[in-house]
């Protein structure tokens, strides 16, 4: 079975999306579409951009997610049999499995970023990765703590990324590296994603998926909120709302995804990070970068 997954923020590299906005009609027509919904040129920002305006989540969000969709829509014969996506990737998957529209699915996309931002910028917060420990002494560790911090991602064995108050993570992060862990390091993100520190922005944007038609997919998509296949277009919303401040479960959505036949592992969108990921998690299936 074909599985498609998506990369969601931090795969962004400036010229991405450049060469399909001059090699196909239809990729130019919605790029051109999306710069006419955004209100800005957003294709500037892509195909010439430096590094740290790329790295503007208003910007970063719509940016992965423009990539990866205007390239699913730009493959030969692509019939997902199923899809998955990494945190923003998630709306991304949703557009490819026709739950969304393109424009509904930048919509949603752009009001998430700027929600996101408004919410970071309530309470100091960050992100930490932990490589080299087991998930549960992540979680146990995470509790111990005074303060808000959870386990934001699971990446793959050994790779958890946390999430919460700054002075919290970085408790968090010594506590990590005396309970054996070969790193625990602070990311340059602008908050706490997929943690507490995000109601905010989920309320805001809970009323703006309330207001967005989401249609019978084509095929099922693995939530990050549940690691399972959902194809009821209500569960999907409710979940999709719950995900902003609800841990990313990568690494069980792919278990999940192979338990029930998938094959090969293709990812659409700007990076490798993903297959990366999935190699690490089952090392004997097959993985493609669109």
């Amino acid at each position: 079975m074909k599985a498609y997954v998506f990369p969601g923020q931090g795969a962004q590299f400036t010229g991405m999306g450049k060469d399909l906005y001059e090699n196909s009609a239809l990729a130019k027509e919605l790029f051109e579409k999306a710069n006419e919904i955004l209100g800005f040129r957003i294709t500037d920002i892509m195909f010439e951009g430096t590094a740290e305006e790329l790295k503007e989540t208003k910007v970063t969000q719509p940016a992965v997610f423009l990539h990866s969709v205007i390239l699913a829509k730009t493959i030969e014969d692509f019939k997902p049999e199923m899809v998955a996506g990494h945190s923003l990737g998630e709306f991304s998957a949703l557009v490819a499995n026709g739950t969304l529209s393109f424009e509904d699915g930048l919509k949603l996309v752009s009001q998430r970023a700027l929600a996101m931002q408004k919410a970071c910028e309530i309470t100091p917060s960050t992100m930490a990765a932990v490589l080299g420990l087991a998930d549960n002494v992540v979680e146990e560790v995470c509790a111990s703590i005074d303060g808000v911090v959870v386990a934001a991602n699971y990446n793959c064995p050994g790779q958890l990324v946390i999430s919460g108050e700054t002075t919290a993570v970085e408790k968090a992060c010594e506590a990590m590296k005396a309970a054996g862990a070969k790193r625990a390091l602070i990311l340059p993100v602008g908050g706490a994603f997929h943690s507490p520190m995000m109601e905010p922005a989920r309320e805001e944007l809970a009323a703006a998926i309330e207001a967005t038609t989401f249609s019978t997919p084509i095929c099922p998509v693995y939530q990050n909120v549940t690691a399972n296949a959902v194809s009821d277009a209500n569960e999907i919303k409710k979940n999709l709302i719950i995900q902003l401040t609800a841990p990313v479960k990568w690494t069980q959505s792919v278990q999940q995804m192979i338990a029930d036949g998938a094959t090969l592992f293709t990812e659409v969108g700007p990076g490798k990070v993903l297959t990366g990921l999935i190699n690490k998690i089952d090392k004997e299936v097959a993985t493609a970068n669109a």
